[in-house]
């Protein structure tokens, strides 16, 4: 059985976005992330997709499988993993290459249970906090990796729903990388 991995950027007041919502953030206050990404490249080989929801999927389709991602070492292996994309508007979600990204309409936890009893592989999610709020509350988040970004944002949207008050997490590693960033993991005691 997989289990569902959650890595999200933070500002060091623990915001995932700003007050607009935006993540512009992360681009322009993380600085280089050489490390960062071999590390993040050594952790999909466990991973077998790729969830985002709509708004992510958006802005990844836009970066990801075009030049502007040329000599990316994450490029190859996000545009190779299936994709499930989160969404009751979108009818398709093309992503250039072999396979297009699979649109799930219904019930998103019912749809990551499902994803993973299927699959021996890990399922990664990023940004989709909308979607994480909802996988949250039905306590279907297994690991949660916080990227922490040395900015403060003074406002912004969390990472966690209001209902996640008095949730137990367990440090299971933390590790510096470029000099600049901090990457937090947690177990979800369940």
């Amino acid at each position: 059985m997989g289990r569902l991995i959650v890595q999200e950027f933070v500002s060091l007041d623990g915001f995932a976005a700003d007050a607009d919502s935006q993540f512009s953030f992360i681009d322009a206050d993380a600085g280089p992330t050489v490390q960062l990404d071999r590390a993040t490249l050594d952790g999909l080989e466990s991973v077998h997709a790729i969830v985002l929801g709509a708004q992510t999927y958006r802005e990844f389709v836009e970066y990801w499988p075009t030049s502007a991602s040329e000599g990316e070492p994450l490029a190859p292996r996000i545009n190779a993993l299936p994709k499930f994309v989160f969404s009751r508007r979108l009818d398709a979600a093309p992503w250039p290459g072999p396979d297009n990204a699979t649109v799930v309409s219904g019930d998103a936890g019912d749809a990551i249970r499902s994803l993973k009893s299927e699959n021996d592989g890990d399922l990664i999610l990023w940004g989709s906090l909308t979607l994480l709020e909802r996988l949250f509350d039905d306590d279907l988040v297994d690991v949660l990796r916080l990227v922490v970004v040395p900015v403060v944002l003074g406002a912004g949207r969390s990472v966690f729903p209001p209902t996640f008050a008095g949730v137990r997490l367990s440090l299971q590693r933390s590790a510096a990388y470029d000099g600049q960033l901090v990457e937090l993991e947690y177990a979800l005691v369940h």
